[in-house]
């Protein structure tokens, strides 16, 4: 125990002298923790700290040095910055953005679902930074609200890279990723995928959630949620009032078949979101800089 607390305060310390100074634990998982700080040179910051020792040697060479990668690698408005990879000790720390409102999932639950218009630009901000990583080639794989956080304006900001990874277009993966109520039937059934096709059934579920403030299936039994999501059985609450446009946009991007599941051009044209897309490229502006921002009260 006194060995453990030596080497946090040994941590503090390097950190202090790096130009961080250790704020909250914002979150903690199997990896280890996420703790705000403030940085000399970033400001206010969130640093995601990896125990070396990490019990899966999977994700210390693997997937870890993945998430690193991509983030390098992106800049994108609606997607986390990494500011610098610091090695201390038997740590690994990302230096990221901080989105000081948390994740998408806490934010639904507090206010609950959103009215369409602020959904549209929600949603249209998240698409935008998913389609800037198919672009290059680069899929996420684990699209899920508790990974789509949201800064002081609740602009949105894709994170949590470890299960990404570059494929081409053409190219199948067989891994199995992401957590189940988001994922497509043909990766639960242990079918070779597509990566983009993947994502854009988990970004289906989430504009459900971001419209209906509930789940669109009951992931308690997994086996049942096959059986209903290839019925495409996803129903839509009388009390909730959604739009026609808007569950036709849902239904095809919950398309069991990959041949039939809206493509992002799809979801670009869809008569639900088309007006929101033409009023962003009317402005040549990107989605985190419109004048619209979604309303806090």
């Amino acid at each position: 125990m006194a060995t453990s607390k030596k080497t946090q305060v040994s941590l503090e310390d390097e950190l202090k002298k790096l130009g961080y100074e250790l704020n909250s634990v914002l979150g903690e998982g199997s990896y280890g923790k996420v703790m705000s700080a403030t940085s000399n040179t970033y400001g206010k910051v969130a640093l995601k700290i990896i125990n070396k020792k990490h019990p899966s040697k999977d994700y210390y060479s693997k997937f870890l040095p993945r998430e690193i990668d991509t983030l390098k690698s992106l800049n994108h408005p609606n997607i986390v910055k990494l500011h610098e990879v610091i090695d201390i000790y038997d740590k690994i720390i990302l230096v990221m953005e901080l989105a000081g409102r948390g994740d998408l999932l806490n934010y639904i639950k507090l206010r609950g679902a959103l009215p369409e218009e602020k959904a549209k630009i929600m949603f249209y901000q998240l698409l935008s930074a998913i389609e800037y990583m198919h672009a290059r080639n680069i899929v996420h794989r684990d699209l899920k609200c508790e990974n789509i956080l949201l800064d002081n304006e609740n602009n949105v900001k894709v994170s949590d890279f470890g299960f990404s990874r570059r494929q081409m277009v053409d190219q199948l993966s067989k891994t199995y990723c992401g957590s189940a109520a988001y994922t497509a039937p043909e990766i639960l059934q242990g079918i070779p995928y597509k990566g983009t096709s993947g994502d854009i059934w988990s970004l289906g579920v989430i504009l459900y959630i971001i419209a209906c403030g509930s789940m669109p299936f009951d992931d308690s039994n997994v086996k049942k949620m096959i059986a209903t999501q290839l019925e495409r059985k996803v129903g839509f609450s009388k009390s909730k009032r959604i739009s026609e446009d808007l569950q036709k946009l849902i239904h095809g991007m919950l398309q069991a078949s990959i041949e039939k599941r809206y493509t992002i051009q799809d979801i670009k044209e869809s008569a639900w979101l088309a007006p929101t897309v033409a009023r962003f490229n009317s402005i040549d502006t990107t989605a985190n800089h419109i004048a619209e921002k979604v309303n806090t009260s």
